[in-house]
């Protein structure tokens, strides 16, 4: 049962660390060097964890790290998994369980997908107002245990807009560009065709990406308050004249990851 298994990697972190953290982070693609600034970390990692599944994307450290950034107590994953690995969207949704049960209120999830609104630029960063699933699944199919949730949950606040309006402030007051949008979660690893791009253009996508949307309903049906933060590192496939790869994505994840540390930390110091 879900809830065994949940009390079962819980109390696994509980025995190494003590620390009660606040806010959980999820780091994308390329960004997990933000876990690095963690101060006085316990890191573990994700083979040690019962329950716990494995990436193998690149970019994805595999462990979670627990300590203090910006002066809150935070765990953040470093590494997510991905419906295009074979993982059923339990198996990635399952931190977003553990994090919640270690006693998070707030989750901030990361990503690095492809811009499809021509009014956006690679290398800039977008955060999400809300999201389309176009993979045809969700991590809520099967049987559900009421104590933990609901069984039908509410999505109308998937995005939290409090947390919204504290990155644009921060974003401000730092001198970052901070765009605005819709993510459109696809199943990958294939690219989106230029036709399906602009099928996401016309459904009201802004981005598109391969994860986030499953964790982020996850953490609604905690009712945790979540904020998404996008790094666009490329242009979707059909707007520019040139073929993606993933090796471009971890390229530009790398050349904003300064400004991507310096945003998320003072986000998080203003929660």
């Amino acid at each position: 049962m879900l809830r065994t298994k949940i009390n079962e990697s819980s109390q696994f972190i509980k025995e190494r660390c003590d620390l009660v953290p606040e806010i959980g982070i999820i780091l994308g693609s390329g960004l997990g060097p933000l876990a690095d600034q963690i101060e006085n970390a316990t890191t573990i990692p994700y083979s040690d964890i019962p329950n716990f599944a494995k990436s193998e994307a690149i970019g994805h450290a595999n462990e979670l790290v627990i300590g203090t950034l910006a002066g809150k107590t935070i765990v953040a994953m470093k590494g997510r998994f991905h419906y295009y690995e074979g993982f059923t969207p339990k198996e990635i949704t399952f931190p977003v369980h553990l994090m919640n049960a270690l006693g998070i209120k707030n989750l901030i999830i990361t990503n690095a997908c492809g811009a499809i609104n021509t009014d956006f630029k690679p290398g800039e960063l977008m955060v999400i107002e809300d999201h389309l699933n176009l993979t045809g699944t969700t991590p809520f199919h099967g049987p559900n245990d009421d104590s933990l949730g609901p069984r039908f949950t509410d999505l109308g606040e998937t995005y939290n807009k409090e947390l919204r309006n504290i990155a644009h402030s921060s974003a401000k007051n730092m001198g970052i560009k901070l765009q605005r949008g819709v993510y459109a979660w696809w199943t990958g690893p294939a690219y989106e065709t230029p036709a399906e791009i602009k099928m996401i253009r016309i459904l009201g996508g802004d981005a598109v990406g391969m994860s986030t949307v499953p964790e982020a309903m996850v953490a609604a049906y905690y009712g945790l308050k979540t904020l998404g933060i996008s790094c666009l590192t490329n242009m979707a496939c059909g707007i520019l004249d040139e073929p993606l790869s993933h090796e471009k994505v971890i390229e530009v994840a790398k050349q904003v990851e300064d400004n991507f540390i310096k945003l998320v930390s003072d986000i998080i110091k203003n929660i």
